[in-house]
């Protein structure tokens, strides 16, 4: 049997580690991975946020309910969504109706408050990402009447 031992200054000159052209083949292959799987990523980013938008304007239209059913009507256009936190001179205001400030659209628009609304009673909707009417997908309209 042999046993094979190593001196120590073959220990010393004999270095761990990788190569540059093992480097080079793990980033190829991580940057294909990333362009398979980034834009499935950015197409759900959109898609989270018209989520967003819509649970936002549920959220918003249930404390509008319930200013409707403390003061017997829904703000009008000029009081519009800031009614819901501040009093804006009306008698039987509880509110504030929210916990926290009206939010702004998941684009950074702030929503739009229609009263009375083309869709209902009162309308209340964001333009999407290019903050204009119409649209499809990330740039589509999200409203309380969809």
């Amino acid at each position: 049997m042999r046993v094979f031992t190593r001196s120590r200054n073959q220990r010393h000159t004999k270095e761990h580690g990788f190569s540059l052209i093992e480097l080079l083949v793990v980033m190829i292959i991580l940057g294909l991975i990333a362009s398979l799987v980034g834009p499935r990523l950015f197409g759900k980013l959109g898609g989270a946020r018209r989520d967003t938008a819509k649970t936002q304007i549920e959220m918003l239209v249930a404390a509008l309910d319930a200013y409707r059913l403390d003061v017997g009507r829904y703000p009008t256009e000029d009081e519009g969504l800031g009614a819901l936190m501040q009093n804006p001179g009306v008698n039987k205001w509880d509110g504030p109706y929210l916990k926290k400030e009206v939010p702004i659209d998941p684009w950074g628009y702030p929503y739009h408050y229609q009263n009375p609304g083309q869709h209902g009673e009162i309308d209340l909707f964001s333009y999407g990402a290019d903050n204009k009417p119409g649209g499809e997908k990330e740039e589509g309209d999200v409203g309380s009447w969809q």
